[in-house]
């Protein structure tokens, strides 16, 4: 074999190398990206990959909070002990591996993309800071799914939830379709409105927030979960390689980091505000499956009646507790109760024993 043909061989065999190098490390893969971070939540750059099954442990960490499992993950250091975050903010988007987020804190592939929630944290934070209703907002336009905690009710009640009281949202002043650059976009297609539809929530979240100042400055951290699927409604009937969802994809990056920007500023620079991009989930999701397009209204059982979380997995021990300790009473009610009725008054009383002298010495 010549030269010529070993170095062509061997280019090759490079570039063959580099493509799988570029695989593995998730360059072109589901990532997890930190929009913004205070400077004691201390994320480390580098491609490290995550776990999603992981991602509400993490989100946990960078709140302060304790996990079962230790998370043996170098992306994020230590934090200081008394400082934690007013507010995590986690955006999930589906239907894209990977959006152009240039300001952002660091960037870490993801793998095993499995469906996640934050029902643990929220668990979490409820239970830690009930007193001072902290605000828990999970989230799912697309879904009609929504669950609110704390001084959630109060601040979100108007947010509009079903994917007609959105649309309706978006003839109303105040619209993003007067300030978005909708190009190729329609405001009559269905799965375009939908991606408007949850580009409208972000817009009307941060104005309810701003008229609502005072929730960053309590003491109670807060916990934000938004799902948006959007992305991949357009990417389903379109395809990836059609001007609506290249328009709708640059839409949707440039509105996440102003979302980022403002969250962090009304909290005072004291939140987390992460992006989850995943192009489809590897395990099914327990939720409907079909498409949300098929249907104009989905049930939200859950939603009207704000149901609380069941227990947690320190149940067993407060349980124990407390029987115990009403055991405990109650026996000693008994026993209280049988010495009375069995007393002498003459001799077990010292009130009618000296009552009892002083009739004697008169």
């Amino acid at each position: 074999m010549s030269l010529s043909g070993c170095g062509r061989m061997e280019a090759v065999f490079s570039a063959v190398f580099l493509l799988c190098f570029a695989l593995n490390t998730g360059v072109h893969g589901d990532r997890l990206t930190v929009l913004q971070s205070p400077e004691f939540v201390a994320f480390q750059k580098g491609d490290w990959p995550v776990s999603g099954e992981k991602i509400p442990d993490l989100v946990a960490l960078t709140m302060g909070f304790s996990v079962q499992e230790d998370l043996a993950w170098p992306g994020l250091k230590a934090g200081p002990l008394f400082q934690r975050p007013r507010a995590n903010v986690l955006v999930v988007v589906r239907g894209v591996d990977s959006l152009a987020l240039p300001q952002s804190v660091a960037s870490y592939p993801l793998e095993n993309p499995v469906p996640f929630t934050m029902d643990s944290v929220a668990e979490t934070v409820h239970s830690l800071f009930a007193e001072d209703t902290p605000v828990v907002l999970q989230l799912a336009p697309s879904e009609e799914r929504l669950y609110m905690l704390g001084k959630a009710n109060a601040v979100f009640e108007d947010l509009p939830v079903t994917l007609q009281q959105i649309r309706a949202r978006l003839s109303q002043d105040g619209s993003v379709l007067a300030s978005l650059p909708l190009n190729s976009l329609s405001r009559s297609a269905e799965a375009d409105l939908l991606f408007l539809s949850e580009v409208q929530v972000l817009h009307d979240i941060t104005a309810l927030l701003q008229r609502h100042r005072h929730l960053a400055k309590d003491h109670s951290p807060d916990l934000y979960s938004l799902e948006l699927s959007g992305l991949e409604e357009l990417s389903r009937l379109y395809g990836q390689d059609s001007p609506q969802y290249r328009d709708a994809t640059a839409i949707l990056a440039s509105v996440l980091q102003k979302f980022g920007q403002d969250v962090y500023g009304l909290y005072g620079n004291s939140s987390v505000v992460e992006v989850v991009t995943v192009k489809t989930f590897e395990a099914p999701l327990t939720r409907k499956s079909r498409s949300i397009l098929e249907s104009k209204q989905i049930s939200n059982p859950g939603s009207p009646y704000n149901l609380a979380y069941k227990y947690n997995f320190h149940y067993a021990v407060v349980f124990n507790i407390v029987l115990w300790l009403m055991i405990a009473l109650a026996l000693a009610v008994i026993a209280i109760a049988y010495n009375l009725w069995n007393m002498d008054p003459g001799y077990d009383s010292i009130i009618y024993r000296m009552t009892n002298q002083k009739i004697r010495m008169d």
